[in-house]
């Protein structure tokens, strides 16, 4: 319990008596300050017991002890203590009113007792308030510990929320709530979660206070490293004190170690995986479910895609979009509980998830993300974009095929200039859209520049008269009458196509160049 001035009066050996503030005593002392000075406001702190006689002060004015009394207040000092017998016989009346118009607790202190045994008793309770808190603390760690190595973070979360009388939620690298205690703050923490990513972004630890009109909340980031590996929230109705403080630190100290430690079974797991998925590209697909065992087995078992994603901004020295990503579809499968595979590579991440799990939904919604926030900003990719391909479903023999789909849904991706492009999206529609780059495009115009030339000089219609025939499969009769001429007309001007371009429109690659040519490039105007 924290020391109040209602703690100083029941004091046996001091003898204080109330004379204004009465109820007011349970305010919390935080020292007990001599001054003779006629404004001693500099000097406070605030939460101080002020001790006088008044030696400077014309106590008995009571205009001067209005506002000196005034100050004390607004400076935060939590009650006076006045010496009787020394200057004064008696506490002056002007200084009672004063204190009571304030209602600031005015304490008379006996000539008896010396100011000297008033500091010794405030600095006596308070140095027992701090051990009772430290020892509190202790035992909350050694508790804390207790939970976290039999019964893991959940339980630990749960017992911390007792210490605190508050409660306390746990939050992955993506920003969500992996657990609450009691279980209705898994509602309240999820409403964090914005305040959570915004601490993601400084390098660890770092915290926050988050303040509203339900409670006060403490976000701890966990890690050690430039990168969070996850958050601790606590609510608390007021400010945690120095027990509750120890037992905070302690739960961080404990999670990050929990973190840390998961980080090397990660990347533990993750060199496993990367020789798993090289013996199903290599074909190896017996030998893959045998080194898979338990942990990638049952993925294996069932129909999976694989992911392949590159930075969007080639040569990017730190792929910071990579590790997000990972992070996103590891927290999405971690969730539901589904087996994932996570293959980082330099410059590229490799990912072997269940088709239609929660991963593979986790990468269209980050790709979703990053192509909203490229529709507001114009400026070209940030340094953290991706571009992803996602191949079709397969299963173990399929592997080698399947890493090829999402190479070439990559490429696609690339040219596109997306974020994210599905094999399956390859395989409907027209080609065209795949043609969409410069490259084409400069060797569509380049191919058709001599017969657009001759058309502008006003000596025909070729480039038309070529599409039309194109289109009608060579038949001279329905191609005629598209363009309205005579079929000899027509028979005239692809003579005269072959006479430009040097090429025969009996070779079919040369049919077949110039089709896609007159499709890839815009109409001259």
């Amino acid at each position: 319990m924290p020391l109040t001035l209602a703690s100083l009066v029941q004091h046996s050996a001091l003898k204080l008596s109330v004379r204004a503030g009465e109820g007011r005593l349970d305010t919390p002392v935080r020292w007990a300050h001599v001054s003779e000075l006629a404004d001693p406001v500099p000097y406070m702190e605030g939460g101080e017991l002020l001790l006088i006689t008044a030696m400077k002060l014309d106590a008995e004015d009571p205009e001067e002890m209005r506002r000196y009394v005034r100050r004390l207040a607004a400076a935060g000092v939590v009650g006076i203590g006045f010496a009787v017998g020394v200057n004064y016989e008696a506490v002056p009346e002007a200084l009672v009113e004063a204190a009571r118009t304030e209602d600031l607790p005015l304490l008379e202190v006996p000539r008896r007792t010396p100011f000297l045994a008033i500091s010794k008793a405030v600095s006596a309770a308070l140095a027992a308030d701090q051990y009772r808190a430290v020892t509190a603390g202790f035992e909350a760690q050694r508790e804390l510990t207790r939970a976290a190595l039999s019964d893991g973070p959940a339980e630990l979360l749960t017992r911390l929320a007792a210490h605190v009388h508050g409660w306390a939620a746990l939050y992955d690298t993506s920003g969500a709530v992996v657990a609450a205690a009691p279980e209705w703050a898994a509602r309240r923490a999820a409403r964090l979660t914005p305040d959570v990513e915004r601490l993601r972004e400084r390098p660890a630890p770092a915290s926050a206070v988050v303040g509203g009109s339900e409670d006060r909340v403490e976000l701890q980031s966990l890690g050690t490293g430039r990168r969070a590996r996850g958050a601790l929230a606590v609510g608390t109705a007021a400010p945690l004190g120095t027990a509750e403080r120890y037992a905070v630190h302690s739960a961080v100290a404990l999670l990050t170690l929990t973190t840390e430690r998961s980080r090397s079974l990660h990347d533990a797991e993750s060199r496993l995986g990367a020789a798993v998925l090289r013996m199903l590209l290599a074909g190896e697909a017996d030998h893959a479910r045998a080194v898979a065992g338990d942990l990638y087995g049952a993925l294996l078992e069932a129909p999976f895609r694989i992911v392949v994603a590159e930075p969007a901004l080639a040569g990017t020295a730190q792929p910071e979009g990579l590790a997000l990503l990972a992070d996103a579809v590891e927290s999405a499968a971690a969730r539901t509980g589904e087996a994932l595979l996570v293959v980082p590579e330099p410059g590229r991440l490799v990912v072997l998830a269940a088709d239609g799990g929660s991963a593979v939904q986790a990468c269209a919604d980050h790709a979703q993300a990053l192509e909203s926030r490229r529709g507001r900003d114009a400026t070209g990719p940030e340094p953290d974009e991706l571009v992803v391909g996602l191949s079709a479903a397969a299963g173990p023999a399929g592997v080698a095929a399947a890493f090829k789909q999402a190479d070439q849904a990559l490429a696609v991706a690339r040219r596109r200039g997306r974020p994210l492009v599905e094999h399956e999206d390859l395989a409907v529609g027209s080609v065209l859209p795949l043609l969409a780059d410069d490259a084409v495009r400069a060797f569509a115009d380049g191919t058709l520049r001599a017969l657009r030339e001759h058309d502008a000089t006003g000596r025909g219609d070729l480039v038309a008269s070529l599409q039309a025939w194109l289109s009608r499969h060579g038949q001279w009769d329905a191609a005629a009458a598209d363009l309205g001429v005579h079929r000899h007309t027509l028979r005239y001007r692809m003579r005269r196509v072959e006479e430009i371009l040097g090429r025969s429109l009996d070779d079919p690659d040369v049919r077949m160049e110039l089709w896609l040519a007159l499709k890839t490039s815009p109409p001259a105007a």
